[in-house]
């Protein structure tokens, strides 16, 4: 990865029973491309991530290359992670997707808990992973605070992606009295830091796009949250750690984390149509796909779009991070606009890319065997996502009209989403 900080090289303790890491995360993730190549072919029928698939990747510190080096992690950067995702997603968008979330939720959990407590969580088991967020299930959530200091919690969690990986997962939730329940807006809920022994996986994952994703619904009946975890929250604010990172609100970093997965899948999705080009005849054709001049001018066409979608995402995260270091507490609306703007438009701008490279190859795009099917099925799910999906440039675009922007992208933080200030 060009410009890796030594701090992404893994210097920092690993804890217990977890081995040196060898090479930055983009060598790491080369030596994998096979692994992870099996690994997605194989989450296509399981809906999830196989379990030898997780086993490599945490063996490799795949899921901890966010977090603080204090805590076995490799510190990086907004940028540098979206490129290491986008590397993983370029073979494959679910293994990507899993990587993704785990990562983002051990790293924005590390950074919203008490730095005590969290060396105990990461360091006493160095292959944690953890999940968490999702939307609303059918059954309401609330929580109810009990006289020993712990709460106990009831209620669903949709679209908990890399939950089958997870031995944590956090689940929004009110505070209510008991027997009451919540009727409040769902920006009153706080995120509650559940054991995988204290709730159930809802295996109803079975969508065609991001299908190894494994994003199914976790419900609690009665979870018991210890004391001790009670505080912990996805974010802290002043934060534990000098990462500017741990600055950029929740609205902001999942965006960037999510754009990433999708930017991998178009750089794929381009590396598989070079490869039909040069070899697809066309039927009732002399020469291969790749003389065609209608091939020569999509592919010049979906190469630019995509690197000028890159280009976008990363320098808008730069400036986001370049505020950060100069000693802003957040980042301001501008810059927030700017990077929410840049991580949208990548977003739908990478679906485009596919959709015209899958169209150009084909009926040889459409077979279930062909790259650029799967491809096609998971640059759309990620375009869908609700931090970069199409309705946010209506958001956007009020704002750049001149009305006033409302606190998911005033430079605010934007909703709580589990901040605890």
């Amino acid at each position: 990865m060009e410009g890796t900080t030594e701090a992404v090289r893994g210097a920092g303790p690993m804890g217990n029973g977890a081995k040196p890491l060898s090479g930055s995360p983009l060598e790491r993730i080369a030596r994998l491309k096979d692994v992870i190549s099996r690994g997605g072919d194989e989450a296509q029928k399981l809906r999830r991530l196989p379990n030898e698939t997780v086993d490599a990747l945490v063996d490799e510190g795949i899921f901890r290359f966010a977090m603080p080096t204090e805590l076995g992690g490799e510190n990086a950067s907004a940028c540098e992670t979206v490129e290491i995702l986008e590397a993983i997603s370029a073979i494959d968008a679910s293994v990507g997707w899993n990587v993704m979330l785990g990562s983002e939720i051990n790293a924005m959990a590390a950074g919203g808990m008490d730095p005590a407590l969290a060396r105990e969580v990461y360091l006493d088991n160095p292959r944690v992973i953890m999940c968490g967020g999702g939307g609303p299930g059918s059954m309401p959530s609330r929580a109810e605070a009990q006289p020993d200091g712990s709460f106990k919690v009831w209620g669903e969690a949709t679209f908990i992606s890399g939950v089958y990986n997870a031995e944590w997962c956090f689940m929004a939730a009110p505070v209510v009295p008991a027997g009451q329940g919540f009727t409040g807006s769902p920006l009153d809920a706080r995120m509650w830091f559940l054991h995988k022994s204290q709730y159930e996986i809802l295996d109803v994952w079975d969508m065609a796009g991001l299908r190894g994703s494994g994003s199914n619904t976790v419900r609690a009946d009665g979870a018991v949250v210890p004391a001790k975890f009670a505080e912990v929250q996805l974010v802290t604010v002043p934060p534990y750690y000098d990462n500017p990172v741990f600055r950029i609100p929740i609205p902001l970093r999942l965006s960037y984390n999510k754009v990433a997965v999708a930017l991998g899948v178009a750089r794929g999705a381009l590396d598989a149509f070079v490869e039909i080009a040069n070899n697809k005849v066309p039927f009732l054709s002399g020469s291969k796909l790749t003389e065609r001049p209608i091939a020569q001018h999509r592919m010049g066409e979906a190469e630019g779009k995509f690197r000028a979608a890159r280009a976008y995402v990363l320098d808008a995260m730069n400036e986001v991070e370049e505020e950060l270091r100069k000693g802003a507490e957040a980042p301001g609306a501008w810059t927030t606009q700017n990077a929410r703007l840049a991580c949208t438009h990548g977003a739908q701008a990478c679906m485009e890319v596919v959709d015209l490279l899958h169209n150009t190859a084909g009926t040889s795009g459409m077979q279930m065997k062909s790259p650029l099917e799967r491809k096609l099925r998971d640059a759309h799910g990620c375009a869908t996502h609700r931090w970069v999906a199409h309705p946010l440039f209506t958001d956007l675009g009020k704002i750049l009209l001149g009305h006033e922007a409302g606190p998911e992208f005033a430079g605010t933080g934007g909703p709580g989403l589990g901040a605890k200030k």
